[in-house]
């Protein structure tokens, strides 16, 4: 064993240099860690703060305006926990309780894509675990560089695989998510995972050591050398470059995952609760140990003993530093009552869990952790947990100026029929709107028997009481090419088309949660996409109602000096009275049961207003590789009576379909809306036809009409001020639009469908 770096000898060696640069420390920070503690920090001590201090794990350069999330928070009578804790909770009715939130494992997923995006996943699953919550379900927002590009070739299907692995492994349906491309994602693809949890009420569990003497258990899996600074070295740094040297360099600070080990420990927790033996709850996920003793002394009591040598090790060589920073996966820790570790034990034992006591509570207000017998850390946990706040330089970048000059306007239109359809086609076979199947099918989507509605839907919906058809709807939303041409509209839109996506389900939009994307926060061009999408989340939340109730920033999202486009994904949770009501974006067989030519089938009414606004359009972006002009204005007041109308006129039982628009406007949405369901349409267009079919105008939808409701739907359209007009029916084997284009459906799928497995096997 190697003699051990102990408080005693750092006050004797004062001069001793340490290796603070290289753990992500700059000279400040060294210097403020020296006032705090009145000395050198240990080895120990330094790599605790080094993973606290991270961008990761302190949100230094966020915090300062991450709090106006909280304070523009709309009132929520539903929101039980947010923002602080490891996942928002909120009230869904009927008893029932429901955490989600969505993270990032954006590095680690390009350096080893499998175990990366694998234990993305596990990681977020235990934060919502870590609530009290059973984990009921998974999504995820995937971004990369070009489709045809072979780095992408080799980062994509490892993403989905370890995705689908982990997912799959521990028997969480994958219902939704979304999956893009583009040349700014290129050495950083975004892999963002989200989990929603379902609870009674008193099941809320709290991330806090409270009471002296009650002890602390480190359970699951022992700790290995896996993932040792991944917190600084993956997750608060950017990739200098794309050489294979550079990534292989990386790969120990990747964790690997056991999904089988999680489906263990998972099951173990839930009766841990049930039983009532756990005080408080910590995941161990970025800077596990340290993360998870520091977070629980500092928002418990104020003081914890712990014995590192007590940990269990799969490595015996490691020491303090190692084990402090080691990411490995699958562990908790949990703060116990003295008189009932014995029982806590038991049950870890029945599930084949490791666990160990390795610490207790004290009142000291010191964080005390000895590495046998001698004192290797000595710190107030509060200084660690906090951390430093930045208020960085935010300056709009100089390049602003000329993105909103160059207007899409000016790009070459279809002029005629064979143009609209060419470019229809064009936009349904590109990779980022093309079919998605080649990903969701290595997804099991419907395991625990839940899942109502699933990918290639708006939003995801799971079914949370079997007796009264209650549930929730999930949908994720990002679009970086929004958020390039102006940060605050386009997380706006961003934060609506989630909203929406949640809406058309027929559910009831309720909270959000957050994963934001982007460059180094040094960047002052950076800093301001940042403020200004923080600020446009903030306002957009306020005006719909729905509070933020926790998240996640990435930063260093770049490579050099190249950064991704500002990228920040917004996930939405709705309640749905009653599943059984749902709504489909499909035109299936009911709705086009009567041929539309002789004006049967079920009406097609478009919902909102269309405007010419192809700023950051699919349109654009595939026809011409454009990217300029201001993008499309949010309508937030519209958005809201939208949903409002939605959730209506569902649970009346008015409509059989209904699908947001988006990306690629009507033209893609109709195309769409019949693939899923198998049924055609008539349209025919009241304007510009070029503009009615790729417009992307925000707050709009398509509904497919039941028969003989046409004039309640009307009359309810009409009370909730939403405008509206029949622009066709549903039926027969075509998509039409009258005095343009025919596409027969095969020709449709067949063209949606061929893309992804031409690009990845």
């Amino acid at each position: 064993m190697t003699e051990a770096d102990t408080v005693a000898r750092a006050d004797v060696t004062p001069g001793e240099v340490q290796p603070y640069a290289e753990l992500g420390l700059t000279g400040a920070e060294y210097a403020r860690i020296l006032g705090t503690l009145g000395r050198r920090p240990t080895s120990a001590e330094l790599a605790l703060y080094s993973v606290m201090w991270s961008e990761h794990c302190s949100y230094k350069s966020s915090k300062v305006h991450l709090k106006q999330l909280a304070e523009k928070a709309p009132p929520s009578a539903a929101l039980l926990a947010g923002i602080g804790h490891n996942a928002g909770v909120v009230d869904i009715g009927q008893g029932y309780a429901v955490t989600f939130k969505i993270e990032s494992h954006n590095h680690p997923s390009y350096v080893e894509p499998h175990q990366g995006a694998a234990t993305g996943v596990g990681g977020i699953v235990r934060d919502v675990l870590a609530m009290g919550a059973r984990p009921v379900a998974v999504m995820d927002a995937l971004r990369f560089g070009p489709a045809s590009a072979p780095d992408t070739g080799r980062v994509l299907p490892g993403v989905v695989g370890g995705i689908s692995f982990y997912g799959n492994c521990l028997g969480l349906p994958n219902i939704g998510g979304e999956l893009d491309f583009d040349p700014c994602y290129a050495g950083n693809p975004l892999v963002n995972a989200l989990c929603v949890g379902v609870m009674r009420h008193g099941d809320l569990q709290v991330a806090s050591a409270c009471g002296p003497g009650n002890q602390l258990i480190l359970f699951g899996s022992s700790t290995g050398p896996d993932g040792v600074g991944g917190a600084s070295v993956l997750a608060s740094a950017t990739f200098a470059g794309s050489a294979a040297g550079g990534e292989a360099a990386k790969r120990p600070s990747v964790q690997v995952g056991d999904p089988f080990l999680e489906k263990l420990l998972v099951e173990c927790c839930l009766e841990l609760f049930a039983e009532g033996v756990v005080v408080g709850i910590q995941d161990l996920g970025a800077a596990g140990v340290a993360c998870a003793t520091t977070e629980l002394a500092a928002a418990g009591t104020g003081g914890m003993r712990v014995r590192l040598d007590a940990v269990p090790l799969r490595d015996a060589s490691l020491g303090p530093p190692e084990i402090l920073m080691s990411e490995s996966q699958e562990r908790m820790m949990a703060v116990v009552e003295p008189a009932r570790v014995e029982r806590f034990l038991e049950v870890c034992a029945r599930w084949e869990i490791r666990a160990a006591v390795i610490g207790e509570v004290t009142d000291s207000g010191r964080l005390v952790m000895t590495w046998h017998g001698k004192v290797v850390v000595d710190i107030p946990p509060g200084s660690a947990a906090d951390g430093p706040v930045y208020d960085r330089p935010a300056e709009r970048g100089a390049d602003q100026a000329a993105l909103a000059a160059d207007d899409p306007a000016a790009l070459p239109r279809p002029a005629d029929g064979a143009a609209l359809r060419a470019d229809l086609l064009a936009l349904i076979g590109s990779p980022g709107l093309a079919d998605k199947g080649w990903v969701t099918d290595q997804y099991d989507r419907y395991v625990r028997g839940d899942t109502v509605l699933a990918m290639p839907e708006d939003g995801g919906l799971l079914r949370v009481d079997a007796a009264t058809g209650l549930g929730i709807a999930l949908a994720t939303d990002g679009n970086g090419r929004y958020c390039r041409l102006d940060p605050y509209l386009g997380t706006q839109l961003v934060l609506a088309e989630a909203y929406r996506n949640v809406a058309v389900t027929g559910a009831r939009p309720l909270a959000v949660t957050n994963c934001l994307n982007f460059g180094s926060p040094e960047d002052p061009a950076v800093m301001w996409q940042f403020a200004e999408a923080v600020r446009g989340l903030a306002d957009g939340c306020a005006t719909l109602g729905v509070p933020v109730t926790g998240g996640n920033v990435s930063f260093y999202n770049q490579t050099g000096s190249s950064a991704v486009h500002p990228t920040p994904v917004v996930g939405v949770l709705g309640v749905h009275d009653d599943v059984r009501r749902r709504l489909s974006i499909g035109f299936n067989q009911e709705a086009g049961e009567a041929s539309p030519e002789a004006g049967g089938g079920h009406a097609i009414v478009l919902l909102g207003r269309t405007d010419a606004e192809f700023g950051g359009s699919a349109w654009a972006h595939v026809r011409h590789g454009h990217l300029g002009g201001r993008p499309p204005a949010p309508r937030l007041d519209a958005d809201r009576r939208l949903a409002g109308l939605l959730a209506a006129a569902c649970a009346d039982g008015l409509l059989s379909a209904a699908h947001d628009l988006s990306g690629g406007g009507l033209a893609v949405a109709l195309a769409e809306s019949c693939l899923r369901g198998g049924s055609g349409c008539r349209v025919r267009l009241p304007g510009d036809p070029f503009t009615w079919l790729f417009s992307e105008s925000a707050a709009r939808a398509i509904v497919a009409v039941r028969p003989g409701a046409e004039a309640a739907f009307d009359e309810l359209r009409a009370a909730h001020d939403v405008p509206g007009q029949i622009i066709g029916r549903a039926g027969g084997d075509s998509l039409i639009v009258e005095d343009c284009f025919t596409i027969p459906l095969a020709e449709l799928a067949a063209v949606h469908t061929a893309t992804l497995p031409a690009l990845f096997g």
